[in-house]
């Protein structure tokens, strides 16, 4: 990965992107860039907020006890379903400089890890889901989408 200018103003066009639409994290996947990099500015459950961004992430640890929780996504905007995920991550990766990275995430802040990781995977929070849940995230997301109409 070339780490000059570039990959500093995609970091900057995430965050602005994230902001704009509200939200606590976004990958670069999410707006058809295939760099593997994320952002986040999201609180865990003691209301401490983490603000940061990293490179080439990789979730090394996932622990603690796995808790079912809502959790939505800017690619489907306004769905959310009850999805597990530990409540505690670690993320490894390297800063805008190249420097490493370590990122321990617990509650809510550890659910938005393993998020953003996923979407660098190729993963939807949907396709963590089973059964009923999932069957009812994808009629709504196929509802929302017919009633944005083309090119909605």
């Amino acid at each position: 990965m070339d780490f000059g200018p570039d990959l500093a103003q995609l970091v900057e066009d995430l965050f602005a992107t994230m902001y704009a639409a509200r939200g606590v994290g976004l990958a670069a996947s999410q707006v058809g860039d295939p760099r593997r990099v994320f952002v986040y500015d999201c609180p865990d459950d003691e209301d401490v907020r983490h603000l940061g961004h990293v490179v080439n992430p990789r979730l090394v640890e996932k622990d603690g006890v796995v808790l079912r929780g809502p959790e939505g996504c800017l690619s489907l905007p306004g769905l959310e379903a009850g999805t597990e995920r530990h409540d505690e991550a670690v993320v490894e990766g390297v800063t805008l400089d190249g420097d490493p990275v370590r990122v321990r995430g617990t509650g809510f802040f550890a659910r938005c890890l393993q998020h953003e990781c996923d979407h660098l995977d190729g993963l939807l929070y949907v396709d963590r889901l089973t059964g009923w849940r999932r069957r009812r995230v994808l009629r709504r997301a196929a509802r929302s989408s017919r009633s944005r109409g083309p090119g909605g």
